[in-house]
């Protein structure tokens, strides 16, 4: 098996060499960068090529938010992890809804940041259930009402199934709990994604909120 690749974007040295010491001690990571400063990931991005880029959200010339906005915006994306001291606010809600596939807080034990990496790599976001809904109610919170009601037009266009599989994301249900196969339940997840142009789960997670699903009223 491949090793899964990772560029590592903080502008704290120690923190780089923290996490190249952690992560590179993996038999199944190779960091194959690093930067400083979110300016200079696309470059590096095209140089190296990683599969996954654990990026800081707070950095002093461009930072996490606006680089990982970049970056999802590519045909050749990379997966973006978010780097926080915050489990809930508005730059962590914004780069979710620009594609990252996740967040770690920087005090997250070394081996939960690992699994997130290969989780994430695997195609499979990095939010547990009472963190998403966390989240997706700070999210709610602030929701205007244009964005609420493009949201539920953009929902309009599921089925019944696939909305039924789409609140259940918002709700941070695994696979087993929707009582389908995994197989199924990525087909169906796929699908959402494509119709309604999105990255992955957290993005549908983020529009079911701000459609007002998770809240007992089904947009009709």
């Amino acid at each position: 098996m491949n090793a899964i690749r990772l560029l590592l974007v903080d502008d704290d040295p120690l923190v780089r060499a923290g996490l190249s010491f952690m992560m590179g001690g993996a038999d199944d990571i190779e960091i194959v960068g690093e930067a400083a400063d979110g300016g200079e990931v696309e470059a590096l991005v095209d140089r190296t090529r990683p599969d996954v880029v654990l990026m800081d959200i707070r950095m002093p010339v461009i930072d996490g938010l606006t680089a990982t906005e970049r970056l999802r915006g590519r045909e050749d994306a990379p997966q973006v992890v978010v780097l926080t001291t915050f489990h809930a606010d508005d730059q962590v809600l914004r780069a979710l809804r620009a594609g990252a596939a996740g967040f770690v807080l920087k005090d997250t034990p070394p081996v939960q940041i690992l699994d997130a990496v290969r989780r994430v790599a695997a195609g499979d976001p990095v939010l547990s259930p009472a963190v998403t809904r966390q989240l997706m109610e700070h999210a709610a919170g602030g929701a205007p009402g244009g964005r609420r009601t493009g949201a539920r037009d953009r929902i309009g266009a599921l089925n019944d199934r696939e909305r039924e599989v789409a609140v259940a994301v918002g709700q941070g249900s695994s696979n087993a709990e929707l009582y389908m196969s995994v197989a199924t339940v990525k087909t169906h997840v796929s699908r959402i994604l494509a119709k309604l142009g999105l990255n992955n789960r957290v993005q549908i997670a983020l529009l079911t909120y701000d459609a007002g699903l998770m809240e007992g009223d089904d947009g009709h």
